[in-house]
């Protein structure tokens, strides 16, 4: 990091964030995209040619750790006994969120995929699990769980953690990815690209696992190509005090912390793809309910592929500046229609010459379709119209961060959401030229926001970066398709692991 970049982000720790101006959510006709059977089946077929000649992979944003995945978890495994007669059921009382959370989990050990690891870690060290549970000692179970005298669960990449059970294996979300991606980026020689960033701390742990399982996955008509990346250090961001005094640490240093998703543009970047999906590690779903996804997954590629070819289409023409006042018309109705696009009032006033500029401009740029799933309280952005200071107008993914809620208004608009982002997308990185983007210069730096943490009982106020879907994006051609809810299946804590969705069976648990 240089000094200017450093004291720049000081200064916009200061300085704070403009917040967005919603003008109201994105709905079904108004925003958001609905296909019926036929057309999605015509977008499936298109996405499946241009699969085949090699132009698809898959993006996986995948550093993240588990400890949040077993946060309720890691707090009961620090207050329960480990040695002694008192069982977790009189050192847990129900009243406390973590304490029900450690009995359910406790309850339904058995379902998680990894209950057959656990069971052998603890008996090479002469323990019965059924005996440990029988007697309620949460402590010893928790301690082999999480710790690294048994699986060390809490310790590892989220991908890393086994999420289904099948009959011979238990695939972790790494593996999921993996399965899902052949079945929608392969290409006519059997290759499947795939790329995963890691954590340096972990890279050399999931490049072994992926060589241990590769063969499971890679037959005859299955290659894979599996590349990994690391968020960059130079995208991390100094930390501030309450004052906006830079944040030293006990030993004086200053204190720099990683810069959110919105650091993996760099990444993203760096891939020079062509065709590239976007999803989170933890979002996957077992064999069994694996193909809705995949279908929409084609669907949304084909959505892309044909807005490409019409965009294409136009740059071409404004780029050999054959243009009239009939040509600017029906592009102005297109970004209206497929874009949903509305250019400020004043662009019909300006000369023919200065409306070509400003529609190559807003044509030649990376596009993103993004798949949106009705909205059932699930934490996280959604779909909305963004008001720019020149009063145009742009669909935009935003995030609670971003808008204010001290403004009735704002917050009327925001909470009236119909939709939720799943992160679920499907992106062209390649101009009408076949040339790479620089996806540096589509991004808002305005979209940033600044969050309150705390370290040696401190606080301290934190700069994240431009979300990788939501400012870093912000200037891309954008449209947003409706997707069944049975294509999100997060894992954000344990827990989650009980609904149907991730059981064998498609049976939810009990609670």
């Amino acid at each position: 990091m240089t000094q200017d970049g450093v004291l720049s982000q000081i200064e916009q720790l200061a300085r704070g964030f403009p917040f967005a101006h919603l003008d109201r959510p994105c709905t079904r006709g108004d925003g958001i995209t609905v296909l019926g059977e036929a057309e999605k089946e015509r977008m499936t077929r298109i996405y499946s040619e241009a699969a085949l000649s090699g132009r698809a992979m898959k993006f996986v944003p995948s550093s993240g750790a588990a400890s949040r995945m077993f946060k309720s978890l890691l707090s009961v495994k620090n207050r329960v006994p480990k040695k002694g007669q008192q069982s977790a059921e009189h050192a847990l009382p129900e009243q406390d969120p973590d304490a029900r959370a450690a009995h359910k989990f406790m309850r339904e050990l058995s379902s998680f995929a990894f209950y057959e690891d656990l069971k052998g870690v603890m008996a090479r060290d002469g323990l019965d699990l059924m005996t440990q549970m029988a007697q309620g000692r949460y402590g010893v179970i928790l301690e082999y769980v999480l710790g690294p005298k048994g699986l060390d669960l809490a310790d590892l990449p989220k991908g890393l953690i086994p999420f289904h059970a099948y009959p011979q294996h238990a695939r972790t979300a790494f593996e999921e990815q993996i399965v899902e991606a052949v079945l929608y980026v392969r290409d006519k020689n059997g290759k499947a690209r795939i790329h995963f960033t890691v954590s340096p701390e972990h890279r050399l742990l999931v490049e072994k696992h992926i060589e241990k399982i590769r063969s499971l996955y890679e037959t005859g008509e299955v290659r894979l190509e599996i590349t990994f990346s690391m968020q960059e250090p130079s995208t991390d961001t100094v930390a501030v005090d309450t004052a906006n005094v830079p944040f030293r640490d006990r030993s004086g240093r200053l204190v720099f912390r990683p810069g959110g998703h919105g650091a993996l543009l760099g990444n993203l970047d760096g891939l020079k793809g062509d065709i590239v999906f976007i999803k989170n590690i933890d979002n996957v779903a077992p064999d069994r309910i694996k193909g809705e996804t995949v279908e929409y997954k084609k669907a949304l590629g084909g959505c892309l592929i044909e807005l490409q070819e019409r965009l294409f289409s136009y740059v071409k023409i404004l780029a050999q500046e054959k243009v009239d006042q009939h040509l600017v018309e029906e592009i102005l109705q297109f970004l209206k229609t497929r874009l949903s696009v509305v250019p400020p009032d004043n662009l019909r006033h300006r000369p023919l010459s200065e409306k070509r500029v400003f529609l190559f401009d807003l044509l030649n740029r990376p596009i993103r379709v993004c798949g949106m799933v009705s909205n059932e309280g699930e934490p996280g952005g959604g779909p909305y119209w963004v008001k720019s200071p020149d009063g145009s107008l742009s669909i935009q993914i935003v995030e609670s961060s971003q808008v204010d809620m001290s403004s009735e208004p704002q917050k009327n608009v925001w909470q009236s959401a119909t939709h939720f982002n799943p992160v679920d997308l499907v992106c062209g990185l390649r101009d009408y030229e076949g040339k790479p983007f620089d996806l540096m210069r589509f991004r808002d730096p305005d979209t940033g926001f600044i969050s309150i943490k705390s370290q040696d009982g401190r606080e301290l106020k934190a700069l994240e970066l431009p979300g990788l879907w939501n400012g870093s994006m912000a200037f891309w051609n954008t449209v947003f398709v409706e997707v069944p809810s049975s294509t999100f299946s997060p894992v954000k804590t344990v827990l989650d692991l009980f609904r149907s969705e991730h059981q064998p069976d498609g049976d939810a648990k009990r609670t």
